[in-house]
């Protein structure tokens, strides 16, 4: 997911969107541990697609405040 596309989404939005990639992540960990999973760089995208979503929402949050 491109940053640009996180920027237009809501909080509500996010916030949902980030609940999916931990679960998301969690399932590939699962998959990775049991030698299921076919591509081990999709841990690393929903690593970075959190990071990016967690930055927006704290980049919002810093704007309300500051």
């Amino acid at each position: 997911m491109k940053a640009t596309e996180i920027r237009e989404m809501t909080n509500e939005e996010l916030a949902k969107k980030l609940e999916e990639f931990k679960s998301e992540l969690f399932v590939l960990r699962f998959q990775n541990e049991t030698g299921q999973l076919e591509n081990p760089m999709k841990i690393n995208l929903i690593k970075k697609d959190i990071a990016r979503v967690k930055t927006v929402l704290r980049e919002r949050a810093a704007n309300v405040n500051g």
